[in-house]
């Protein structure tokens, strides 16, 4: 391949190679998915596993929450609080993984509904700490009752043994990914 050939040639091959999202790469994307698809299903692949029970339980205590005019987000709210009382708005932020604004949005909420009380920060009047109310023990028992429904429906047909099995490789799990995160953060 001499000449204006070969050049038409090496111009092809380095579009395709260099292109991201030339020929070349769509057909190599392909190849390592068809690869990955067949020796490994994703019906087997924990991340995907993991992902799909974590949506279907959120999915479940979703409409329990909204059949009592609450929202999951709350009735983690509520749970956090019954575990811990005093924790600041940036505190449960942190811990249910939203904004600390949209915390405040739904303390409004709960406490509205009487569920809930601010109370002032004994060293930093800029903090207030969040307490349950009386009123909200109807519906941590409700809450109680769901998740242990939740659990039941969850586990239904495993064997004890397989089951303790299960949590112990979940733990190591959240154990491996948590230091992983923490090194990371050191080594920033």
């Amino acid at each position: 391949m001499d000449g204006f050939q070969g050049r038409r040639v090496k111009i092809f091959m380095k579009f395709l190679w260099e292109s991201p999202s030339g020929p070349l790469a769509e057909l190599i994307t392909w190849l390592i998915f068809t690869y990955v698809m067949k020796t490994q299903s994703l019906d087997r692949d924990p991340i995907v596993v993991l992902s799909d029970v974590a949506r279907l339980i959120r999915t479940r205590a979703d409409a329990r929450a909204r059949a009592h005019g609450m929202t999951r987000a709350q009735w983690m709210i509520l749970v956090r609080l019954e575990w811990q009382p005093g924790m600041s708005q940036n505190e449960l932020a942190a811990l249910i993984e939203v904004e600390p604004i949209t915390v405040g949005r739904l303390v409004d909420r709960l406490e509205t509904r009487g569920f809930v009380e601010r109370r002032p920060d004994a060293s930093d009047r800029r903090i207030w700490r969040l307490h349950l109310m009386p009123a909200a023990t109807p519906m941590l028992e409700e809450i109680a009752k769901a998740r242990a429904e939740l659990n039941a429906m969850l586990v239904a047909a495993i064997p004890e043994q397989r089951l303790d099995g299960a949590i112990d490789c979940l733990l190591q799990m959240k154990t491996n990914l948590g230091a992983d995160v923490r090194t990371s953060v050191k080594s920033a």
